[in-house]
């Protein structure tokens, strides 16, 4: 049986988080849980998943402001890159600088990188090393679904005008780590609508030279 998904729209971002889990086993893990702890959870019992960790594509704020919070609620442990610890640290700050509430900084649990596993109840994906948007960012492949955070959206790519991007590094990842990919794998993005790997090669202008 494939994954099952759902987006949980959250936060004054509109960030897209993840409930991915196994139908069988009915266990699940949130991926970028931005905010809305309380929502994120309430969706996660609606659909009688016991979630078991979390794993985050990348540190910023609009994706990692509820991770606190759930995992105090559910005593599950969080997996993210280590590169990313700093923007952690300074999320108090950027709520301020938003005007949004103070949020708890998440301590990682497990430390993940280029090439490690994640495990789904009876599916298992793989970690991809993406910088560009952040130092740490990755994405989660499984089978022919990928999680993308920020890295890739429909029609664009994540920016790289932030602390610790690059533009040429974000190009370069998305061309030498997820272009490869076949056609059909979709990519499930931070923000905005699903797309796939074969629709943005042939029409992103980021990927093609038309912008």
């Amino acid at each position: 049986m494939p994954l099952k998904i759902e987006t949980i729209v959250n936060g004054p971002f509109q960030e897209n988080c993840y409930l991915v889990w196994d139908d069988q086993t009915m266990t699940g893990i949130f991926i970028d849980p931005g905010d809305e702890a309380g929502k994120l959870i309430k969706t996660a019992n609606f659909n009688n998943v016991k979630v078991e960790a979390i794993y985050n594509t990348h540190g910023h704020l609009d994706h990692a402001g509820a991770v606190a919070a759930i995992v105090k609620e559910l005593s599950i442990p969080f997996a993210m890159h280590a590169a990313d610890a700093p923007m952690l640290t300074s999320m108090p700050d950027q709520a301020r600088m938003f005007g949004l509430p103070p949020m708890e900084i998440p301590k990682i649990d497990v430390k993940i990188s280029e090439g490690d596993k994640v495990k789904v109840g009876g599916h298992e994906g793989s970690v991809i090393h993406t910088p560009g948007h952040t130092p740490g960012g990755v994405c989660f492949l499984f089978d022919e679904v990928l999680f993308v955070g920020d890295t890739l959206f429909a029609g664009s790519v994540g920016r790289s005008d932030l602390p610790g991007g690059s533009h040429r590094q974000l190009i370069d990842s998305i061309q030498k780590k997820l272009m490869p990919l076949d056609d059909s794998v979709k990519a499930y993005s931070g923000h905005g609508p699903v797309t796939s790997i074969g629709v943005e090669r042939k029409h992103n202008p980021f990927l093609t030279g038309r912008f």
